[in-house]
């Protein structure tokens, strides 16, 4: 357990994507198993990451009604909810937001970025979830947001928008409503962009601090962050699950076939091969290499399979010897060695 700002966060927090029917409908029994299972195997309190987005509110529902089944103390658990999206009634055949993404939803979901608006997602958040209140919070992808801008002046507004909706965190947590605020995004330049203007207790950092991929850059704003005392969560440190033997990177479909993949795979297989020689799983690897990048404190793993979670937390104290990074460093298949 590590406390920066007064943030206490075990080393593995959960991701709750699946619990909102991420690609599968997962029945109730499931979604209970899994939330039961982070229980049985993780430090107190145990931390889930969840948002309004994830199946329009589903996540933060099915997240409540397990954690009331399970008869969890509030002070046992620890939710961070991303905020910006409301849930609304589905009136079309698949949800508006991210159509076939979400399986079997029963609502849609609309943005709501604004000062107004982050208060009503807070709100709505706090009735899915029942007894249970976030005490993490931030606003919802704005690099998305700030990336569908039409023009200029349209960027500067929604900008504006993002540190409005910051305001109202900030609110929050001055009337002792909330414990931290942070951000997350796929866009880490847009963290670094946003952390001029905000001071945030935690950053989370998705899809850009890998063993594959960790430009120097970032090395060099987390260790920024760790020095103002800023908790770094790192999140997707898979590639979207390629580097652990998946067909997807960064949510994008890739192939052997094509030339512009060959590279990637080329990496991949001899990544593969130095953890054959060293007998390291390359989960494994790419999660400690998540964890000993600058100034992370948790890394955030997510499953749809109960019987993965006692692995994924073991993961995160599995040790890997100084001469694997070493070797991995010699061929030139990472650039910063843990």
């Amino acid at each position: 357990m590590d406390s920066s700002k007064g943030l206490q966060i075990p080393k593995v927090i959960f991701g709750t994507s699946s619990l909102g029917n991420l690609f599968t409908a997962l029945d109730d029994d499931t979604k209970l198993e899994i939330v039961k299972q982070c229980f049985l195997h993780s430090d107190k309190p145990v931390v889930f990451d969840s948002a309004g987005k994830y199946g329009a509110g589903l996540a933060l529902e099915a997240l409540g009604n397990c954690l009331k089944k399970l008869n969890v103390k509030p002070e046992e658990v620890m939710i961070s909810n991303k905020l910006g999206w409301l849930r609304t009634e589905l009136k079309t055949a698949e949800p508006t937001f991210e159509p076939y993404v979400w399986k079997n939803l029963k609502n849609d979901a609309v943005q709501k970025i604004s000062y107004d608006g982050i208060l009503e997602c807070f709100e709505q958040g706090n009735q899915l979830l029942g007894a249970y209140i976030p005490q993490m919070v931030s606003v919802h992808d704005p690099d998305e947001y700030l990336i569908s801008a039409s023009s200029a002046e349209d960027r500067l507004k929604r900008y504006q928008n993002i540190l409005d909706a910051y305001k109202a965190l900030f609110d929050l947590k001055s009337q002792g409503k909330v414990k931290a605020i942070g951000i997350g995004a796929k866009d880490w330049k847009i963290i670094k962009e946003l952390s001029a203007d905000l001071d945030f207790d935690w950053v989370m950092i998705a899809n850009s601090m890998t063993v594959y991929s960790h430009p120097k850059e970032l090395l060099d704003f987390m260790t920024a962050l760790s020095q103002k005392g800023v908790s770094i969560i790192n999140s997707a440190v898979f590639n979207a699950g390629f580097l652990t033997g998946g067909d997807f990177y960064n949510y994008v479909p890739v192939s052997r076939d094509k030339p512009q993949y060959q590279e990637l795979f080329k990496w991949r297989d001899q990544f593969y091969k130095i953890c054959a020689n060293f007998d390291v799983k390359p989960a494994s690897a790419c999660v400690q290499f998540g964890l000993l990048a600058p100034g992370v404190k948790s890394i955030a793993l997510n499953t749809s399979n109960p019987k993965r979670v006692e692995g994924n937390i073991a993961m995160a104290n599995d040790y890997i010897c100084d001469a694997f990074w070493q070797k991995l460093e010699e061929e030139n298949l990472i650039t910063f060695k843990p």
